[in-house]
């Protein structure tokens, strides 16, 4: 651990003194049929639409694996990153189909 990340404690003179940080565990990835994942359609400034996926609960390589296999499914690029997946292009149909073929319970969201 860094100590850029240890606020407020300087020194200590105890010696079982052990650190307790705030950053949390990951969360253990959910299956399939108990996520819920939300499908939007964001328009980026120049006119560029992006299919987001939110709602993910997991580990983040379990999340970048996901979107790895969705940007393949659409034949488009894209990233994962802040708990979501990002896809170049309006598939909402592509992922939505996708999704609910692999048990996951997903919807449209949005306008």
């Amino acid at each position: 651990m860094s100590k850029k990340n240890r606020s407020g404690i300087i020194y200590s003179t105890n010696p079982d003194f052990e650190y307790q940080s705030d950053e949390s565990a990951e969360v253990a990835t959910l299956s399939p049929s108990q996520q819920n994942l939300k499908i939007w359609l964001v328009k980026l400034g120049g006119n560029k639409v992006v299919t987001t996926i939110r709602g993910f609960i997991g580990t983040g390589t379990d999340l970048a694996d996901l979107g790895k296999q969705l940007k393949t499914a659409c034949g488009s690029g894209g990233s994962t990153k802040d708990d979501e997946i990002l896809i170049q292009g309006d598939h909402r149909d592509k992922v939505l189909t996708w999704l609910t073929g692999k048990g996951y319970k997903a919807r449209k969201a949005g306008g």
